[in-house]
């Protein structure tokens, strides 16, 4: 093979998106795309069919010259692990080399159990959903994971998350990839759900896409002309720890007060709707504590929808809360499109247009002139898509595809476990 100087590599990443894309699918269709000779194409695809990563398929139908044969990414070469981990609960699933999800499984787990035990029961559903669809040990080509606190991408570690104690600085990487000897990639669990959105056809992906996840707690994954923001450390978007609030009353999760989460999340309607229910103002939500003990998000958002006005006063509440916050970054980011996810976000009609009303009257008129706010398109499986995308863009990229074709094999790649 040529020397794997950085222009080669990145033509060989380059004609392998094209063919992975659907760009080109024939050499003559490649040379056309990127200006490269019939000499030149016709060497770097056979240095990627002999790697594995692109096959040869039927003859195109000739249009006066000579037949063209197609090329095929080889999208079942390899199988993609994949789980999003929630405060609650967890999904996983394994996804082919496209990011299209083969198989999934949701469980409930409590992040705050530490490292050992969840990440024990993540291991175990992926061991399942392999053996399920009779996946070999060699055919793992990578593992993504996402979590629901800070995580430091270059090392793949958590930062002081602040909902999942025992946590910080574990090396989820070193675990995973001695596991399933396989190069593995984590991060904050909002950037993949946006970076799921941001790579599902019907978007403009040159746009500049704010994706919200509303749940038990609340972040933002945010995307600049179609590429995933993390920030310097890998911490951007961590808008629930921002302070809206001087009330001192109230202390978050992280250990400060005042906090976006702590007045307007999933938990924080959950306390504020058990309050409620044992002073007797809700019927509806005293009758779901009297069910099972507690009181849920979910619960407060079940009530509202049936038309319970404490329960309703509640969720509009945290919408202008949630609302402000998405104006000031409206404001200072001035985004194409805001897409809100996670199970709060589901509330109903009433929450979403609360927080839309709320940043139109709180933004600058041109900010919001072509704004979008919408909901989430994808559903459980938004971040296991993200998580496998985030893997295909790390295994495929210039960085690493020298130590690919070197090799042969994603497992052989040094540096990656």
């Amino acid at each position: 093979m040529e020397e794997p100087s950085t222009e080669l590599l990145e033509s060989y990443a380059r004609l392998l998106d094209l063919v992975r894309s659907g760009q080109a699918d024939t050499r003559p269709a490649l040379s056309e795309r990127t200006g490269l000779g019939r000499t030149a194409i016709t060497q770097r695809t056979t240095t990627l069919l002999d790697a594995g990563l692109l096959e040869e398929g039927d003859l195109n139908p000739s249009t006066g010259g000579r037949q063209a044969r197609t090329l095929r990414f080889r999208r079942d070469a390899g199988r993609i692990l994949t789980a999003e981990l929630g405060a609650t609960s967890f999904t996983a699933g394994v996804t082919d080399l496209m990011g299209t999800v083969l198989t999934m499984c949701h469980r409930d787990c409590d992040i705050a159990q530490g490292p050992e035990p969840v990440l024990t029961e993540v291991e175990d559903t992926l061991d399942g959903l392999l053996a399920d669809l009779g996946v070999e040990p060699g055919e793992v080509w990578g593992v993504g994971l996402g979590l629901p606190g800070p995580v430091e991408f270059a090392t793949a570690r958590p930062s002081e998350p602040p909902i999942m104690p025992g946590w910080n600085n574990y090396p989820v990487r070193d675990r995973l990839s001695k596991r399933y000897d396989a190069p593995v990639w984590v991060d904050n669990e909002v950037n993949l759900l946006c970076l799921g959105e941001l790579r599902t056809p019907g978007l403009p992906t040159s746009g500049d896409l704010l994706y919200i996840k509303i749940g038990t707690g609340i972040g933002a994954g945010i995307s600049n002309s179609g590429r995933l923001h993390r920030g310097a450390q890998g911490c951007a978007g961590d808008i629930g720890h921002a302070a809206v609030s001087d009330d001192s009353t109230v202390v978050c999760r992280c250990g400060k007060t005042g906090c976006l989460e702590a007045l307007a999340g999933g938990a924080a309607l959950a306390r504020d709707g058990e309050a409620l229910a044992r002073s007797g103002a809700s019927a509806a939500l005293a009758a779901a504590l009297d069910d099972h003990g507690a009181v849920t998000g979910e619960d407060v958002t079940a009530a509202a929808r049936a038309g319970d006005h404490h329960a309703v006063q509640l969720l509009v509440q945290a919408g202008r809360r949630i609302g402000a916050m998405l104006a000031t970054m409206v404001n200072f980011y001035n985004p194409s499109i805001i897409l809100l996810g996670g199970k709060v976000a589901g509330a109903g009609d009433l929450f979403l247009a609360t927080i839309r009303e709320t940043i139109y009257r709180r933004s600058l008129p041109l900010s919001t002139r072509e704004l979008r706010i919408e909901r989430a398109r994808l559903g459980e499986e938004g971040g296991l898509v993200g998580a496998a995308y985030m893997v295909l863009d790390e295994l495929f990229s210039v960085r690493y595809f020298g130590q690919w074709l070197s090799s042969g094999s994603p497992n052989g790649m040094p540096g990656l476990h």
